[in-house]
């Protein structure tokens, strides 16, 4: 009986190491060299996908044998992407054009093993609640989620913006779907409860 794969996560995210953890399994992180830029006229959702996959093919290439997860998120606006703010102003200006909006957050998870990559991708709609730039700077004050897709955490304070949230994942909005990633995690040969 061959050893266990060893199981790493193309991810330095805090949010997406967290979210891992909770399903029991030694991992460990590596950091994925991708440009994550759109390419003209791609999807939101194509490229969640792209980039989840490019994360964990990369990582895997340097990891001969391990089983590598690599995941992306994308807030659909509108059928463009919109990425993580970087900046107060960017934030400030996202969190007021959500306002009041639903708006669609498109998280792909890759599992490349064996010179394969399986991918999966989910959707959850996200529904604001109508936000004055009081509320907005109070919470940007607050939380400071400028690494985060849309502006906000919905983990911590971020879910008072919101009026909804519909998911079949409620971990995919945090950075990792982890109802698939479980299963390709399976299907790959691990052991994963």
């Amino acid at each position: 009986m061959s050893a266990p794969a060893r199981l790493v996560l193309a991810s330095t995210s805090p949010y997406r190491r967290e979210l891992l953890a909770r399903l029991g399994v030694r991992f460990e992180t590596a950091r994925p060299e991708v440009d994550e830029t759109p390419r003209e006229g791609e999807a939101p959702d194509a490229l969640a996908l792209r980039l989840a996959a490019a994360k964990a093919l990369a990582v895997a290439a340097l990891r001969p044998g391990a089983c590598v997860i690599g995941s992306d998120q994308v807030a659909d606006f509108d059928g463009a992407p919109l990425g993580k703010p970087g900046d107060r102003a960017t934030a400030i200006a996202q969190l007021e054009a959500m306002s009041d909006r639903a708006v669609a957050f498109r998280t792909a998870v890759a599992v490349a093993a064996d010179g394969a990559v399986a991918t999966a991708l989910d959707t959850t709609l996200v529904r604001f609640r109508r936000l004055d730039r009081d509320v907005i700077e109070r919470y940007l004050d607050a939380e400071r989620p400028f690494d985060c897709a849309g502006s906000f955490k919905s983990e911590g304070l971020g879910i008072a913006l919101f009026d909804a949230v519909e998911s079949r994942d409620p971990t995919a909005l945090v950075g990792l779907p982890l109802i698939a990633t479980a299963r390709l995690l399976r299907e790959a040969g691990l052991a994963v409860p």
